[in-house]
């Protein structure tokens, strides 16, 4: 997630909003995390509950995505990238 601060907001609004538009940005002041902007439609997925995509606890994690994880720590674990072919 980017990051900028309550500054940025103000010098470049653009910049900002380009970002939140494309994904959630946390705002920083006194470099620590103080809002989120996000756009309205990622907001109401969020409100509505229609957003598929769901954080987990390893222990109440779908066995298929435990095993999805566990393959991934092991490609980084060896030095592959996320982008690289299995």
């Amino acid at each position: 997630m980017r990051q900028f601060t309550t500054g940025d907001l103000n010098k470049q609004v653009g910049d900002v909003t380009d970002a939140a538009s494309r994904e959630p940005v946390v705002l920083t002041r006194h470099n620590k995390p103080r809002f989120v902007l996000m756009s309205y439609e990622h907001f109401e997925r969020m409100r509505s509950g229609m957003d598929p995509r769901r954080a987990h606890r390893i222990s109440e994690m779908p066995d298929e995505h435990a095993e999805l994880f566990g393959e991934a720590i092991e490609r980084l674990a060896k030095g592959e990238g996320y982008d690289d072919e299995p």
